[in-house]
């Protein structure tokens, strides 16, 4: 069995528990990434108008006579049967990964007294600001929630323990802010800056998630012979993440489609290799509170230069993926290479499908779950040149890695 991140003192039975449950929590939160990405490329962001209850349900209204009473209730927003329940569930899931990942918390926190005593105080203070928010004492609730991130986000940052140990408890405060992000994306509807915020949020956390169970999995390097890529791997996770964001941005601003679509719609743009833009009003991040962002608020000139932005931003990052994919191959890495370059032309390859088929929902949903599954390429990596504590902290002695090099 590989020798994973340990503190000294944890039990075996603990780090076996660590293991497996960062694992599932890394697995279950690409499934909530992936789903959230099918209700927002679905146009169900806003199917629910409420949160985190569904027209005032806990699901969602289903009988005739409840469905009167949504419609009645929300009359601006009528109830739309094959929409609601996308939203509600993606709700329920992220509850669930919430669970998962407080436990996963608690585990890595439990040992200092004070640190588990932050982790459950933020989890309560998180409880509590729900329930106020939905009691409409909309200050509180903020104040509550604000408590609720700072407490586990200072008990990772305090702890004296490996670095996956901090990772676990600091992917708790990420969850809760995503949950504050989830509610702002309905309250302020559909606002492209929350809506982004809200993707990288959960792109953040099953990052989080994957480089833990990576670490407690006993992945790693025995020697330092890798350290000098270490700086290129991080400057591509940090140059995908953007293009990432950027990639949130467009999607937000309904500007996938602003080129067109079919022949003339790539590698030109409407047909033309420079058609009208308008950078300057594709950027704007804070519009005010009160817009309706559903279907979009932009010209065709404004959205055209967010398209062509991400095709910019998607040819610096392929090349410099691909460039990095060679690099780690050549310095002994062959099989972490390879899976960057063959995951990097699949992203490609589903991001011109995109345009060229008018954005179907299976194309499009899946060109997020690669773009996750390209960024734990890269953590992987990144893992297999970061030498892993031996079992008790002991200096000078290494873990074998988990996989062959």
């Amino acid at each position: 069995m590989p020798l994973a991140e340990n503190p000294a003192g944890a039990s075996a039975g603990v780090r076996r528990a660590m293991r497996w449950l960062a694992l599932c929590a890394a697995v279950f939160a690409f499934g909530v990434v992936m789903f959230g990405a099918f209700v927002r490329l679905s146009n169900a962001g806003l199917s629910c108008p409420d949160w985190p209850t569904c027209y005032g349900q806990v699901t969602w209204p289903q009988h005739e006579q409840a469905v009167a009473r949504a419609d009645a209730a929300f009359p601006d927003r009528p109830y739309e049967a094959t929409k609601a329940w996308r939203e509600q569930v993606h709700r329920f899931l992220a509850g669930t990964l919430g669970v998962l990942v407080l436990v996963l918390a608690l585990l890595a926190a439990w040992r200092p007294r004070w640190a588990r005593l932050a982790v459950i105080l933020g989890a309560v203070f998180a409880a509590g600001g729900v329930t106020l928010y939905m009691r409409g004492e909309h200050a509180w609730s903020s104040l509550l929630a604000v408590v609720a991130i700072a407490l586990p986000l200072a008990a990772a940052v305090c702890l004296r323990s490996p670095g996956a140990w901090r990772v676990a408890v600091l992917a708790l405060a990420v969850i809760i802010f995503q949950a504050m992000l989830g509610m702002w994306t309905v309250t302020l509807l559909l606002k492209p800056i929350v809506v982004m915020g809200h993707l990288l949020g959960g792109i953040t956390t099953f990052a989080l998630l994957a480089w833990a169970a990576l670490r407690f999995a006993g992945v790693g390097a025995l020697d330092e012979r890798h350290a000098p890529l270490r700086r290129w791997i991080v400057l591509g996770i940090v140059l995908l993440a953007c293009q990432i964001a950027l990639g949130g941005w467009t999607s937000s601003n309904y500007a996938a489609l602003a080129c067109g679509t079919g022949p003339d719609a790539f590698p030109k743009c409407l047909g033309q290799w420079m058609p009208p833009t308008d950078f300057k009003e594709g950027f704007v991040l804070w519009r005010g509170i009160g817009v309706n962002y559903e279907g979009g608020v932009l010209d065709m000139a404004a959205r055209s230069a967010i398209q062509i932005a991400h095709r910019f931003g998607a040819l610096v990052v392929f090349a410099y993926l691909l460039w990095l994919g060679h690099r780690v191959a050549r310095r002994g890495l062959r099989l972490a290479g390879a899976a960057i370059g063959v995951v990097l032309v699949a992203q490609v390859l589903l991001g011109i499908s995109n345009v060229h088929f008018g954005l179907p929902l299976p194309v499009a949903t899946l060109h997020n779950g690669v773009a996750a599954l390209l960024l734990f390429t890269l953590l992987a990596t990144l893992a297999r040149t970061q030498p892993v504590p031996a079992v008790g902290g002991e200096s000078g002695r290494m873990a074998a890695p988990s996989h062959p090099r």
